[in-house]
Parts: structure tokens; sequence; C-alpha cells
């Protein structure tokens, strides 16, 4: 009996073991799965962008590497400082003028460069502390910058927080070492000035630069900065004539690590920002952190299919869509505000946990924003939808008016029109921003009328002529040249009047979910204002003087004649708000498409862009291009054939568009040097997809228009706070180069007779499968 129960006993722990080794082996397994997740962080997203894409053609802002999703620090090394364009890292110079850690839209600021030095050249470096390097010796990616400095034989490498840059300078050779602040110096769209640096203990310094004014950011901005490193500082000398510092380290340290916490607002928020963002010197964790960070981020968007190279391209442009517009409140929710006669010091509303309820941002125009960003951020990102929403109602509740372009926390005046209009609109459509909409509306409307926003001409910020608004009003058109004279730029008459007829109509949406009658009837009825710039005689879009006149002589394919930064060809199109309107001035639909496809024709002999820089816009060889890919006026045009009846030209043309102009993986192509902080990027990722918004995503219950996309499949991963849904997958059948048309649709398994989509809809999750084939289909 005892041998009997030991050997059931024996017998029980041999099948517990069995179990419990069955049950690791299932934890194992799911453990794995989890692992490869596509929404995972293990999944590196990162190696799959390519920062030097277009850099031969870099701005100022356009760069990115040590930086994290609209980080306040952009921090990354300097081969050109001169100027907004043409600045920053610029691929094709060999030389490292300084490492800055702000790259904003008109803002700069905080210039450091690690040095090796002997006694006898020590005073020399405070003007001549230039460096070579080497592509060679350099990694990058997002969160991450390592480079060699020849002269100096210095690694550098770099990352970085929200509010914080991270240095590691390694010194490889036996002169004495230090790092120069170059405090005062032209950097990018300003100069610094009044540079100011003080030692607090034996390894942390506190400081300030003053940002001068620009043409476009009217006032001057104090930058503080507050600086801890690793190693005792030995010395800390300044130069008396260029006020720049030099902080010198003993001989005997090899490594040291540097971290800047920098504000806009005080030098106690610059070290709280530090303290509270990067307590820690862990160089290697502040990486994966970063990483992590970004990969969340380009994960909400998964894509197979297609080449290694169209897949890198991808991530590299939906990379692009997230950075470049800039945070500038601290950590703890406080922000520089200049919109009124002096500065103060803001205060973001705070949640329960004293955490501000969003950021407050420095941001270049909106202009374009209907067809990149409001689509894109409102599907995949609608928490920075809704952030940059109420930054810009931040903006107004200071200063009353809703902001197109902010920096320096006061207003710019950028471009044209209300561009912030449709951007918001499309934010409350989408259930993405909900609450006081009512006094959103009303913030908005000020905008419409007179001394709002659309009184101004790009940058005009003592007066409210520029914009044309009155003329708008009473004869329904802006005449050009603007009697009135010269108050800024883009004083385009034609070209303002198709702006601010499509920014009416989007109000007009809202004040329908208002119920607000009266006003839905007056700005629907300013909408219809682009058919008094259309000569039937011409077929075009023109130019009128203040009697009503058409423009002598005129030419539609002359450049910047009455339209901003396009011609009159180009700018026809603008009128996503009425299209069916627009093709019966022309004939009728048939007749619209007709010559929309004559200028792809002929767009495409020039691969759909003027040039290859901004530069070249105006250049007598690309400047004529009847359709322009490179600049924001005419993006939406392949899928106007959508509107018109004609989806198989809008599959056929946005595929060429994106195999010539949104394909290219090297550092001479990419956005033709004006990628505008996201707008194209964003542009580039919607056409590979196939969605698009034509009026920007602002009626009720948005419609989406469905195109050509290049992957097999595309995982769209949808923000559960916001939206019901967990997934949207788009599937592609036989999709290939030559296959660009759909043959026919299925929504969740059920046919669907239409090439468009509406928001509900895809927001509930579930599955477009398409069928493509190599023959066009016009009805479904």
């Amino acid at each position: 009996m005892i041998i009997q129960k030991k050997e059931i006993r024996k017998a029980k722990i041999s099948t517990y073991v069995t179990i419990l080794a069955f049950i690791i082996f299932i934890l194992q397994a799911c453990k794995t799965d989890k692992k490869e997740s596509p929404i995972q962080e293990e999944k590196d997203y990162t190696t799959m962008v390519f920062p030097h894409l277009d850099t031969k053609n870099s701005r100022w802002f356009y760069f990115s590497s040590a930086s994290r999703p609209f980080g306040m620090v952009n921090l990354s090394p300097d081969t050109q400082i001169g100027g907004a364009w043409g600045s920053g890292y610029r691929y094709d110079t060999d030389t490292i003028k300084g490492f800055s850690h702000i790259h904003a839209w008109q803002l700069s600021g905080i210039s450091v460069m690690p040095v090796s030095f002997t006694k006898e050249n020590k005073q020399k470096l405070y003007t001549d502390f230039y460096s070579e390097f080497s592509h060679e010796t350099e990694a990058v990616s997002p969160g991450f910058h390592k480079l060699s400095l020849s002269r100096y034989a210095i690694d550098v490498r770099l990352t970085s927080t929200t509010r914080v840059g991270f240095s590691e300078f390694s010194f490889n050779s036996n002169q004495h070492k230090g790092v120069l602040f170059n405090l005062n110096t032209l950097l990018g769209p300003s100069t610094n000035t009044d540079g100011m640096i003080t030692q607090i203990d034996a390894k942390t310094l506190k400081g300030s630069v003053v940002a001068t004014p620009t043409q476009r950011r009217p006032k001057p901005i104090k930058i503080h900065f507050y600086v801890n490193f690793d190693q005792t500082i030995e010395a800390l000398e300044q130069d008396p004539e260029t006020k720049n510092a030099l902080l010198i380290f003993p001989d005997e340290t090899k490594t040291f690590k540097m971290k800047v916490g920098i504000s806009y607002t005080s030098a106690e928020n610059a070290k709280r920002n530090l303290e509270a963002e990067l307590p820690e010197w862990n160089f290697e964790q502040t990486v994966v952190d970063a990483q992590k960070q970004w990969n969340r981020l380009l994960g909400r968007i998964e894509v197979s299919g297609s080449s290694d190279k169209a897949q890198r391209r991808f991530y590299t442009d939906l990379w692009h869509a997230l950075q470049g517009r800039r945070i500038i409140s601290d950590y703890n929710g406080q922000y520089p505000d200049h919109t009124g006669n002096t500065f103060r010091i803001g205060q973001l509303p705070l949640d329960a946990n004293d955490r501000p309820r969003f950021n407050h941002y420095n941001s270049d125009s909106f202009w374009g924003a209907q067809w990149t960003i409001n689509t894109l951020w409102g599907l995949v990102y609608p928490e920075v939808m809704k952030e940059f929403t109420l930054s810009l109602m931040q903006y107004y509740k200071d200063g009353g008016l809703v902001p197109r372009g902010p920096s320096g926390g006061n207003y710019t005046y950028v471009m044209t029109g209300a561009t912030s209009t449709p951007f918001i609109v499309s934010a409350i459509q989408k259930g993405i921003v909900d609450q006081n909409i009512d006094s959103i509306y009303q913030a908005l409307k000020k905008n419409h009328m007179p001394d709002g926003i659309m009184s101004k001409a790009g940058y005009e910020h003592n007066t409210s002529h520029g914009g044309g608004l009155s003329h708008y009003l009473e004869r329904g058109f802006i005449p050009y040249p603007l009697p009135e004279g010269n108050f800024g730029l883009h004083q385009d008459g034609p070209g303002l009047t198709l702006e601010y007829a499509y920014q009416d109509w989007t109000l007009a949406q809202l004040a329908k979910k208002l119920k607000l009658n009266e006003d839905e009837t007056y700005f629907l009825k300013r909408s219809g204002n682009y058919k008094n710039v259309f000569n039937p005689a011409l077929g075009w879009m023109q130019p009128k003087d203040k009697t009503g006149n058409w423009f002598k002589n005129y030419d539609p394919y002359e450049d910047e004649v009455g339209f901003v930064e396009a011609n009159a060809t180009q700018f026809t199109w603008f009128v996503p708000q009425d299209l069916e309107g627009l093709a019966r001035l022309m004939g009728g639909n048939e007749q619209a498409v007709e010559k929309l496809n004559k200028q792809f024709e002929e767009a495409e002999k020039l691969g759909f862009t003027s040039g290859d820089s901004h530069e070249a816009e105006l250049h007598p060889e690309f400047n004529r291009i009847p359709i322009n890919y490179g600049n924001q006026p005419s993006i939406q045009t392949a899928f106007i054939f959508n509107q018109l009846g004609r989806p198989d030209l809008t599959q056929y043309w946005s595929r060429k568009v994106v195999d010539r102009v949104f394909s290219g993986l090297d550092e001479s192509t990419g956005y033709n040097g004006d990628e505008d902080q996201g707008l194209m990027g964003s542009l580039a990722v919607l056409m590979k997809i196939g969605l698009f918004q034509m009026n920007g995503g602002t009626e009720e219950n948005p419609e989406y228009q469905i195109g050509s996309p290049i992957f097999d499949s595309v995982t769209l991963h949808l923000n559960s706070t916001f939206y019901p849904g967990e997934t949207f997958v788009i599937k592609t059948e036989n999709n290939n180069e030559t296959n660009v048309y759909v043959e026919n649709l299925k929504l969740n398994e059920k046919s669907h007779l239409s090439t468009t989509i509406r928001h509900q809809e895809l927001i509930s999750g579930g599955i477009l499968q398409l069928k493509m084939s190599n023959s066009p289909k016009v009805k479904y």
C-alpha cells in the first residue's frame, strides 16, 4: 500500500509538472505573439525612418534628429546658420557650426560646441570654432544623432526629452577640453543677443539669450536655459567682445554629459523642466525612451506589401507629419504670452493631478492643412488635433484672435485668410472637440468679419487692410492690385477670394451644426463668391480691378499674378466646397474633367512639381506648370476627378503623383524643399493609403474619398479615447504598379458601391477590401 501511494504521488507530480510545462509554453507563446504585434513598442519603426530625406534642400526648422514628437527641444547640428531658408542641417555642407537646441518656426537658440584646445589657441576659439565632419561616421534616427568633429577628435552623441537636450562628448585627444556656448550669433531666422550665463555650482549653470524680432515674429523673446554636467567644471570664461562663454573641464576628463533644459518663461521653469523630464544620467535609456515614444505614434499605421523602399519612405513621411510645430509651454503648463502690449507668463488649465490639460504650440501656417493634417491627425492622431485646437483657442483668450500661425507666443499673420477655421471645424465635426462649441464658433466668426484675421495680409502686424476683406464683403471679390496700397505680403485678390469663400463655407457648416440659421445662410452666400473671379471667356480664375474689369492681357500660366505662390491654372480648382458648381462654369463635368486631365498630362512632363526647391518655383522653366505638388494650392487636384464622376482618373493620377513626387529616398529629393511642418508629409501618407478629404472634413459626418493605396494592407490603429473601433483595415488584392484601378469595393464583406466612406463608418472599425486591376472603372 505504501509503495502504491508513492507511485500515485509520483504520477500526480508528473501530471502537475506536465500541466505546468504546458501552461508555461502557452504563456511563452502568448508573450511571443505580443512582441510581434505591430503596435507593440518592441517593433522598431524608427529603423524605417530616413531622417536625411531632402536635407540638401533643408530649411531651419525642417531637419530633426534628437527630438521628441513636437518637442520644444530639437537638438541637432547646424551646417548653415544664415537665414530661415537654406539653414540648419544642410547635407552637402561638411562643416558643423554648432549644435542648436531650438529649430522652430521663427525661433532659434542655445547653440553649443564641444572643443579641444591648447593654451595658445584658446582665445581664437571664440570666433573660430567650426569643425568639419564626415557622414561616414554619422548615425541618425528619430531621437538620436551621432557624429565626430574632425578638427577636435570629439565624438558627439545627442538625444532629448520634450524640453531637455542631452549631449555626450567623448574626447580623443590630449588637449584641453571644453564647451563653447555661442550666445550672441545669427542663428537661422533670427539673431541671438544679450547672452548671459552664470555658474551656480561646480556642475550647474543657468543663462538666457534673446531671439530678436523678425519680419514675421514682431517681438523679441527671451529663451532661458538651465544646464547640468556630470563632471566638474574647472573654469568658466567669457570673451568680452563676443560675450560667448567657454566652459573648461579637467584634462583627465575623457567623456562628459550635458543636460540643457529650456523655457520661454523663466530660468526656474527651465530648471523644473530638466528635473521633471530628465533627473537621471542614463543616455542609452533616454535614447530608448525617445524611440519608444516615436514608435507608439508611428505604429498607429501598419503597412505591408509594396517594396522595402516604399515602406521606408512611408514611415519617413509619417514621421515628418508629427514634428516641425513645436511645444512652447513648460512642464507645469506655464507659457509665454506676447499677444498683449507687455509680456506676461500665462498658465494653461490643469487637471486633477495638477498637470496641464494640453500643451501650447509654436506653429507655421495652417495654409493647406485642410488637405493634409486635418485628415491625418483627425483620423490617426485625434489627441494631437485636440491639443492644437485648444492651443489656438488659448491664443484667442489671450489676444482676441484665433491665429493662423503663431510664433513666440504671439501672432505672425503668416500667409492669408482664416486658415485655422477649417482645422477647428473639422475637429468639431469629428467629435474630437466637443465642449464650448458655441464660444469656439464666435471666436472663429470674429476672424471672418471686419478687423478679424481675414482683414490682414501676410505679416501685416499694425493695420487690417491688406487682406482686402472690405472689398470681399462689398463687391464679392478682392481687386488686384489692391487699390489702397501695400500693407503686407500675398495681397493676391482673386486667390484670396477663393480662400475666403472656402473658409466661409466651412464656418457655415459649424453654424448649421449649432442651428444658427441666419449665420449659415449668410456664410453660404459668401462661399459662392468664387464665381465672381471666374472668367468664362478665358476659362480660368482671373484678377479684376476695383470696378470689376478683368485684368488686361492676362496670362493664366504666369506665376503669382493674383494668386499666392501659384498661377491661375493651379488656383482655379481651389473650390473644394462646390466643385460641381465650378464644373458648371466650365460647361459641365465632362468639360471640367477633360480640362483638368490635360493639366495633369502637361504637369507630368515636369514631374508634377515646379522644380526641386522652393526657390525654383519662380524660375521660368518651372513656374508655368499647371499642377504643382511641391506647394499647397493645387495638392487636392488628383482627387477632384473623384468628385466629378471619374474615380478612375483619381486613382490613375494619384498613383502617378506618388510615384514621381513622394517615392524618392535620398538627400536630394523628398518635398522639394518645402515640407511645411507636416503638411506635405501628411499629404504623402494620405495618398499612399488611399484616403483624402476634399473639403477638409468640415461637413457633418465628414466624407473621405477613396483613392488607390500603394500597399497590400494598411491597418489604422484607432485611438480608443476618441473612437469606438479598434482598427480600420484597408486590404488590396492584385495590387501592383500597373493595377492602379479599383475594380470593386467591399466594406465589412458587403459590396460598397461608392468610392467614398463616411467618418462614422471608418471610426467604427472594420475592413475595406479593394480589388485592383489594370482597367479603369467609372461606376460601381
